[in-house]
């Protein structure tokens, strides 16, 4: 039988055996390419914690590369190229609030100045304290206050996801958000409101029984004319809490949530409580701003934010007017209105917190949170400026 196999059955079982082996060889670099797929981390949640919210913190593989790269472990700490990374997200942050603050405060000095200085030339004989007091009460320092922070939040937001390279359509993409939810957040809100301005109001005649004012501003006959109250309420109810949801919410949370978005939550709402200038309204702010914070990164946009914002101002607004009354029985009858909705805000604010916790932060994610940012010029630059003006002010007003 061996007589009869010929050379050409010897090359034809060779190349048989060749297409197995290449098959099979086939065959395993497959499963291997789906081994080292999957023990790739997810750049998308390299940390792994399942209680933040998936997608809002972006790609991190723009701060650390090499979790695209297979069996790679994220270290405890980060090394030096992520940490520079990380810490340029934090800068850019801290940039953008330190700009927008003292863009805001310096072009509404120097237009107001300005403004002024125009209405004395045309009023021979008038003080710069008779004019001064012109402005506030007319439509003028609302419409200059509106137009400054209008053009500083909306231009810093934008410088910030521009150089931090985030997309500002990312900002409204939605998710899970209906009209039941908007009135439950909205109810929460105003328990929280409630609370912290009581607190804020209780702090503030503390620190009048010692000489100090807790808010160096005098607004009592701020925006009286018609068209100064309208400004106002425009600004207040609509132009404000679009912007700074905008900057705050949408562009700062964003740029520092990228490794813990706990940490992004409160540092955002720390700094917007700076941005408002004294310490009852920091308290108010701060307090708020958590909540908007968390919901913003439940549902991956600023428009829940955007609306409770909108109706707490509103809210505070209609109330600050309807209470400048001395009717006892109507004022009487408003605060009974308010103690009930704040105890049915407390419920739907008890109701979220149960189905929706605030992130919390492995211990990985602690290394690249504060302890990150603090390397950050600019971030804590931010910082110590805007506390140190708010403690100017108060020293400042003990001796006036």
């Amino acid at each position: 039988m061996s007589d009869n196999i010929t050379p050409e059955h010897y090359r034809a079982e060779i190349a048989m055996l060749n297409h197995e082996i290449y098959s099979l060889t086939q065959k395993l670099e497959k499963k291997e390419q789906e081994r080292l797929r999957a023990a790739a981390i997810d750049q998308y949640d390299p940390f792994d914690n399942p209680t933040e919210y998936k997608g809002f913190s972006g790609d991190y593989s723009k701060i650390e590369p090499n979790i695209t790269v297979a069996d790679y472990v994220l270290p405890l700490e980060p090394d030096y190229s992520e940490r520079r990374n990380l810490r340029r997200n934090y800068s850019i942050g801290g940039w953008c609030t330190l700009f927008q603050f003292g863009a805001s405060y310096l072009l509404i000095t120097a237009l107001a100045e300005l403004v002024a200085g125009i209405i004395v030339m045309m009023n021979n004989g008038a003080t710069m304290t008779s004019i001064h007091r012109y402005m506030n009460g007319s439509s003028i320092s609302s419409g200059l206050n509106m137009l400054v922070y209008l053009i500083c939040n909306v231009v810093f937001a934008f410088v910030g996801l521009k150089w931090a390279g985030i997309k500002g359509s990312q900002l409204i993409r939605t998710r899970d958000f209906g009209l039941g939810t908007a009135v439950q957040y909205c109810c929460a809100a105003f328990f929280l409101w409630a609370v912290s301005a009581f607190a804020g109001n209780g702090i503030s005649e503390i620190m009048e029984e010692f000489g100090y004012a807790s808010n160096p501003v005098d607004t009592s006959d701020y925006a009286k004319t018609g068209i100064g109250f309208a400004v106002l309420t425009i600004y207040t109810c609509i132009i404000a809490p679009i912007t700074e949801e905008l900057f705050f919410r949408g562009m700062l949370l964003r740029v520092l949530g990228k490794a813990n978005q706990r940490f992004a939550v409160f540092a955002t709402a720390f700094f917007f409580g700076l941005a408002h200038g004294n310490i009852p309204q920091f308290i108010l702010a701060f307090t708020i701003g958590i909540f908007l914070g968390h919901i913003t990164l439940k549902h991956g946009s600023i428009i829940p934010s955007v609306i409770v914002h909108i109706f707490l101002n509103s809210f505070s607004t209609i109330l600050e007017e309807v209470s400048d009354t001395d009717d006892m029985f109507f004022l009487f009858a408003i605060e009974m209105i308010m103690i009930a909705g704040a105890v049915f805000g407390l419920i739907m604010l008890i109701s979220f917190m149960v189905n929706n916790r605030l992130p919390s932060t492995t211990p990985k994610q602690s290394r690249r949170g504060f302890s990150v940012a603090a390397g950050s010029i600019p971030f804590i630059a931010s910082v110590m400026l805007q506390l140190a003006y708010i403690l100017a002010n108060i020293i400042i007003s003990k001796h006036n």
